[in-house]
């Protein structure tokens, strides 16, 4: 049975993703700060781990590892959200930001980097349109996707020779927490709860999409028709990309 170790895994495509790889079979290993209403069964190992605590994940992942047969695609889906403008945002939460969506990515593929190549396996970004593209009121949740974009781009000429695959997902709006829009002082939400988002997706779409992009060996999956669409736009015309951004956004225009 092959093994899918999925970050964010109690979130809405982190679910949403697991259950579709177990019905085709897999194991999935559901790694969450917050593991409440997951179940451990046959196909299911739900694991809670703070992915920003370096050695509380080195520990994780060695569990993990030892368990598994084999670890044949790891899944970087854990991530928040930050909105709102530069000016009234601090460096403490910007840094914050890069610490869940960059930082506890990098220190995943390092912990799971041999198993990954042991099995000639992948490993799956779930970055952002806003990866690709920038995206009013979002800078440091953008920055951090473009990093994790730089990152994984260029660990794919490294892993190539290990017959090991690096993948980059770029969803648009995906609706995973709709109606818990709740954010701190310093802006941070759970992602997929905004309430300025653009042609939603539900986690199952985002999810089969995905995986069909994975199965078919793309390198960059945008995912949905507003991630399609402002990836051909950015790269043909990116002053039209910005207008049409902001006035979906914020109505200007």
């Amino acid at each position: 049975m092959r093994t899918a170790v999925i970050s964010g895994g109690n979130g809405g495509l982190g679910r949403a993703l697991a259950a579709r790889l177990e019905a085709e079979g897999w194991h999935c290993v559901l790694m969450d700060r917050d593991i409440a209403g997951l179940e451990a069964t046959e196909a299911r190992t739900p694991v809670e781990v703070d992915l920003t605590d370096a050695a509380v994940l080195a520990r994780a992942a060695a569990e993990v590892i030892a368990a598994r047969p084999s670890i044949d695609m790891v899944i970087y889906n854990a991530g928040v959200s930050q909105i709102g403008p530069f000016a009234e945002s601090d460096e403490a939460s910007h840094r914050r930001v890069f610490e869940i969506n960059y930082f506890a990515a990098v220190a995943m593929a390092r912990a799971f980097l041999g198993p990954v190549r042991k099995s000639g396996g992948v490993h799956l970004a779930i970055s952002s349109a806003a990866g690709f593209a920038p995206l009013k009121n979002r800078t440091a949740y953008a920055a951090s996707k473009h990093a994790l974009e730089g990152f994984f781009g260029s660990l794919r000429s490294e892993e190539m020779a290990h017959g090991v695959r690096c993948l980059i997902a770029a969803p648009s709006f995906v609706a995973t927490n709709i109606g818990n829009a709740a954010r701190g002082a310093d802006g941070i939400v759970r992602p997929g709860s905004a309430a300025d988002g653009v042609d939603y997706m539900t986690p199952e779409d985002a999810a089969e999409e995905i995986l069909r992009g994975v199965a078919r060996g793309r390198a960059f999956i945008p995912v949905g028709r507003v991630a399609r669409l402002s990836w051909w736009v950015r790269r043909l015309a990116p002053g039209v990309y910005e207008r049409m951004m902001r006035r979906r956004i914020s109505g200007e225009g």
